[in-house]
């Protein structure tokens, strides 16, 4: 997943996009967002969200699904955007990669993955901050799962509006007629769909039935990072994500664009 500059988009043939916050070592479903779209906008221009997705995920243990966290400066900070958050300290690095080791040694594919897994989770934090850590992981994760999806950063298109009119604005600016989004974002798009049908843009929901693989303890808990799926499964977990993938849908109570402009 190679990032473009602003100005190089006019080289890519964009037609459908998605926009999605550059979570922590995100789940399958990111993934397979990311694939099926022209141009994945990176949303690091809201605000961020403590104990959110933005700073952590979720490992296989034999407990369950457990939390991987990255601190960051919060105290008097309210309202910063994603890409302004910075890291406290590298800090976490090294026990993040201890917990990955701990339960993970038996994966399959731990060997293979994990040497280049601590270079580049030492290389991104060694910036200071959330956003380009999580995109350095973001990028390294869709190069083994052989998503190849180009992506820009919203902060770099200098794009305004609030919410939903945000979100259609970027769709305008990047000249994408058809926009799928994260299914959780349902009710403030239902709310603000009066910008898109303004600009001509048609909203679809991704639709994610979250596949069974194996992991290193049972029974199968889906959910959690798609590093779970890579250490487990290797060079099958492109095509397992992929499995996952259903038809896109409608807003609820949705007109068709193409009949609501008759």
């Amino acid at each position: 997943m190679s990032q473009i500059l602003p100005n190089d988009r006019r080289d890519v043939a964009i037609t459908t996009i998605a926009i999605a916050q550059p979570t922590f070592l995100p789940w399958s479903g990111w993934f397979d967002l990311a694939d099926q779209v022209d141009l994945l906008v990176l949303l690091d221009d809201v605000a961020f969200s403590k104990q959110s997705w933005q700073q952590r995920n979720r490992i296989r243990t034999p407990g369950g699904l457990s939390y991987l966290t990255v601190p960051v400066h919060t105290a008097g900070k309210f309202g910063q955007r994603i890409c302004d958050t910075d890291i406290i300290s590298d800090k976490f690095v090294q026990k993040t990669l201890r917990s990955i080791a701990q339960n993970y040694r038996r994966a399959e594919h731990f060997d293979r993955y994990y040497p280049a897994l601590c270079a580049i989770l030492e290389q991104a934090a060694a910036s200071g901050n959330l956003c380009g850590l999580n995109c350095g992981l973001i990028e390294w994760l869709a190069i083994q799962l052989g998503v190849d999806t180009p992506s820009v950063r919203s902060s770099q298109l200098g794009v305004g509006g609030k919410r939903g009119s945000h979100v259609a604005m970027l769709c305008e600016h990047v000249g994408a007629r058809r926009y799928i989004s994260p299914a959780g974002a349902e009710d403030y798009l239902a709310e603000d769909r009066g910008e898109f049908d303004l600009r001509s843009i048609a909203v679809e929901l991704h639709v994610y039935e979250h596949p069974v693989y194996r992991q290193c303890f049972q029974p199968f808990e889906p959910f959690a990072s798609a590093l779970d799926l890579l250490l487990n499964e290797g060079e099958d977990a492109g095509s397992i994500l992929r499995s996952g993938r259903r038809p896109t849908r409608r807003l609820r109570g949705d007109i068709p664009l193409e009949r609501a402009e008759k």
